[in-house]
């Protein structure tokens, strides 16, 4: 997906099995920030970045919903664990991560895997995309930080 393109109105499932919808914020920006998986460092740090960073977030009419390929058990307790109020997307068959086109062949020790590319949209209430955040780019402690200080540029 690019800058511009319409990204579909139905995102997934939700921890608690509920269906997210573009349509279910309307008037709001959609920050859809995918991250490769729940409770590890980064992950954490970005999560409670826009948890600690959502009055500001909401005040300026956007919407948080994260999304990984764990399971709603696992994103259940990720969000206890750090108090996350945002939806987090179980996206367990891999649609919305291949849709979206942050799937794919990573590496790390010199091993090969597939995983999710940390990646953010910012999506406008129109449903298109109007910004993206690359995996070089996200700085995971600061990034609701990043995109409030873009706000208007």
């Amino acid at each position: 997906m690019n800058i511009g393109d319409i990204v579909p109105d139905l995102l997934g499932q939700d921890a608690e099995g509920r269906e997210v919808k573009l349509s279910d914020f309307p008037g709001k920006k959609v920050i859809l920030y995918f991250y490769p998986k729940d409770n590890t460092s980064g992950c954490t740090a970005e999560a409670c970045s826009m948890r600690d960073n959502l009055p500001a977030l909401e005040h300026e009419g956007y919407q948080v919903i994260g999304v990984s390929v764990d399971s709603a058990d696992s994103h259940k307790k990720f969000a206890a664990k750090n108090e996350l109020t945002f939806p987090l997307i179980a996206d367990t068959d891999h649609r919305l991560v291949e849709q979206m086109g942050v799937w794919g062949e990573k590496s790390m020790y010199g091993r090969k895997y597939m995983g999710t590319f940390r990646t953010t949209f910012i999506i406008g209430p129109d449903h298109k995309i109007e910004k993206i955040y690359l995996p070089k780019q996200i700085k995971t402690k600061t990034h609701a930080t990043q995109i409030l200080d873009s706000v208007g540029k």
